[in-house]
């Protein structure tokens, strides 16, 4: 089910720069305030943590968000995977819930290049460690 939300041309900027110029750590977006677009809230710098992103992301509001996440393979290999977060916490009103919901394709399916995805309803789905298992595995 689509919700016919747009996706703001500044999303897409944002995401490139975080993709291919290595300027943005994250990147978190939300809805516009008439429910229309999905725009961008807020982007982290590159020398921003893990901690840092998820001070921003609201403990009773959905949003969603993609970071540019680093990781050492069991080798010591450095790596990194785009992931792309949808945060639906348990506190945050239905309707935001089923409008997030729905018009979450249109942001998704507009990002080329995410390698993992992430759905969160608590702080201990997106804690560091969970994530790491996740994108370290390499799985959606």
């Amino acid at each position: 089910m689509a919700s016919g939300v747009g996706v703001n041309p500044e999303c897409l900027d944002a995401y490139q720069e975080l993709k291919l110029g290595r300027k943005t750590k994250y990147i978190i977006f939300t809805l516009s305030k008439d429910n229309t677009e999905i725009v961008v809230e807020k982007r982290g710098a590159v020398g921003s943590s893990y901690d840092d992103f998820l001070g921003d992301l609201p403990e009773a509001e959905c949003r969603w968000a993609v970071y540019d996440f680093d990781f050492e393979t069991g080798d010591g290999g450095k790596r990194n995977k785009i992931t792309f977060y949808s945060w639906s916490p348990d506190d945050s009103k239905i309707k935001q819930k089923m409008l997030f919901a729905s018009s979450k394709d249109a942001l998704r399916r507009s990002l080329v290049g995410i390698a993992a995805e992430i759905q969160g309803t608590d702080f201990s789905e997106v804690a560091h460690e969970s994530v790491l298992d996740k994108v370290s595995r390499g799985g959606h």
